[in-house]
């Protein structure tokens, strides 16, 4: 008790309530007047053809995926196979791009213009395809262990140590997880 007294002490003392919009820097502004500066400093807005085509290109990526583990087997409730959670993932992906496609459009809110940034999405997605392209060469550990540290070094911006530290518990965790506990017949070195 006395160390929150002795706190909010040294917050008045400094000029400083402690109050959330004192920390955010922004003191005295209404939730819409806070919503309108966002919007201020946001890309400006990409339009309707840039939605539409994005929501359909979603839509096919969702509705390749559920063709692709329909080939895989779904099996049942008690005993799924290889297809079930890629179709489950596949059918959710689908169902809310043809939301954004019929209720997202009505909301108002424009998704931002590309920009040189949006690269960085793309640069993810080439990762994530050399992920599953090296997977079956030299097992799960090798490609986890680079595609961690390329997003966290170069897409999550931490610094070499961490981005080092964190890929290889990740990778420990998933083995741990998948290999040993659960047994799956994931492609692994060891």
């Amino acid at each position: 008790m006395s160390i929150t007294m002795n706190r909010n002490r040294d917050y008045e003392a400094e000029g400083d309530s402690g109050d959330i919009a004192d920390v955010l820097g922004t003191p005295d502004l209404t939730p819409e007047e806070l919503a309108a500066e966002w919007a201020a400093d946001s890309a400006p807005p990409s339009g309707p053809i840039a939605n539409l085509t994005s929501s359909l290109v979603a839509a096919g990526v969702g509705v390749a995926g559920m063709v692709i583990a329909l080939g895989l087997g779904l099996g049942t409730a008690s005993e799924p196979r290889a297809g079930t959670w890629p179709f489950i993932i596949s059918l959710i992906i689908t169902v809310l791009a043809l939301a954004q496609l019929f209720i997202g459009r009505r909301g108002g809110v424009d998704g931002e213009k590309f920009s040189p940034l949006s690269r960085m999405a793309a640069f993810g997605f080439l990762t994530l395809l050399a992920l599953v392209w090296l997977m079956p060469v030299t097992g799960f550990e090798i490609p986890s262990l680079l595609l961690c540290f390329v997003w966290m070094k170069f897409l999550g911006g931490e610094t070499w140590r961490a981005a080092t530290l964190y890929s290889v518990l990740v990778v420990v965790s998933f083995y741990a997880i998948f290999i040993l506990g659960l047994g799956t017949s994931i492609p692994h070195l060891f």
